[in-house]
């Protein structure tokens, strides 16, 4: 299960992972805890008449068809988009909106899903939210929040049978070496190169992502789908954007992994790894 706070995050973080395991036959959800209703059209080409006034049911459409493509199932939670406040100072969230319903409300409707489906494993953000969208953070304090709360029957009674998830992580994408990698190729190749400029100004207060990761799924051959999954998010993906700057045989040949910490595990696994799975064969031949 993959929990993320809007249409079209599933897609730039993690995409090919679930692709991998979907087509090896494991069971794929992806959680969508709001509609996406006050992003932005970010793709110059979408800015038609009647897109922005149908955003939520443009986003839907969207997202149906970029699961189609990755081969998983999705549902919603259906809390309301926050918006990323803009300004100095901020202004106050939008009244309604994910990022101010009470963190035991939303933690119990993401119990109902996860006791339903009945995960082994769940992937969300950081503490940061991978960046700091106030949706993305309450993702990550949601997450964590139903993993502990979903095996515990004292916890939401009504919200279905006790389910324990043995494991989740944290999805890293903005990975320094990984545009340091790219970065050096277009610099050989003598091409224009989009990362200079990211690499330039990149903040030191991030951190070392790379120096958190402990796993690493090898799946490059689902890149292409990846890919598919973002172009159907039309309204906010550009395909003349930087997603699709790197060549695919570079991306399959420098760097044909997707980075991921794991945060809490209730199984034995050995760091690092390299599968979601490590260490549940095991358990369950104890049990």
């Amino acid at each position: 299960m993959a929990v993320h706070a809007h249409p079209d995050d599933e897609s730039s973080k993690g995409a090919a992972t679930m692709a991998k395991y979907s087509s090896e036959g494991h069971d794929v959800l992806v959680v969508t805890l709001t509609g996406g209703e006050r992003g932005d059209i970010l793709n110059p080409a979408m800015d038609l008449p009647g897109i922005k006034e149908r955003m939520p049911e443009v986003r839907k459409e969207e997202m149906a068809k970029a699961a189609a493509a990755l081969g998983v199932e999705q549902t919603w939670l259906g809390y309301v988009d926050s918006g990323l406040p803009e300004g100095d100072p901020l202004p106050p969230l939008p009244e309604g909106c994910f990022a101010l319903v009470p963190l035991e409300e939303s933690t119990e409707a993401l119990v109902r899903v996860v006791r339903d489906f009945r995960p082994h494993v769940m992937i969300t953000y950081d503490e940061r939210g991978g960046y700091p969208h106030p949706d993305h953070i309450r993702c990550h304090e949601v997450s964590m929040a139903a993993y502990e709360a979903a095996g515990d029957p004292e916890r939401f009674p009504d919200a279905g049978d006790p389910w324990t998830v043995s494991k989740i992580y944290y999805t890293h994408g903005f990975i320094r070496d990984r545009m340091i990698r790219f970065s050096d190729e277009f610099d050989k190749h003598g091409q224009d190169n989009p990362y200079k400029e990211w690499l330039a100004n990149w903040d030191p207060s991030r951190g070392d992502l790379m120096g958190r990761v402990t796993t690493q799924i090898t799946c490059g051959d689902f890149f292409t789908a990846r890919d598919e999954a973002l172009r159907a998010h039309a309204t906010q993906i550009d395909p003349n954007g930087v997603f699709f700057a790197v060549p695919m045989e570079w991306q399959q040949r420098l760097w044909p992994t997707e980075e991921y910490e794991l945060a809490k595990t209730r199984v034995k696994t050995a760091i690092p790894e390299t599968d979601l799975f490590a260490g549940l064969d095991a358990a369950a031949e104890q049990s």
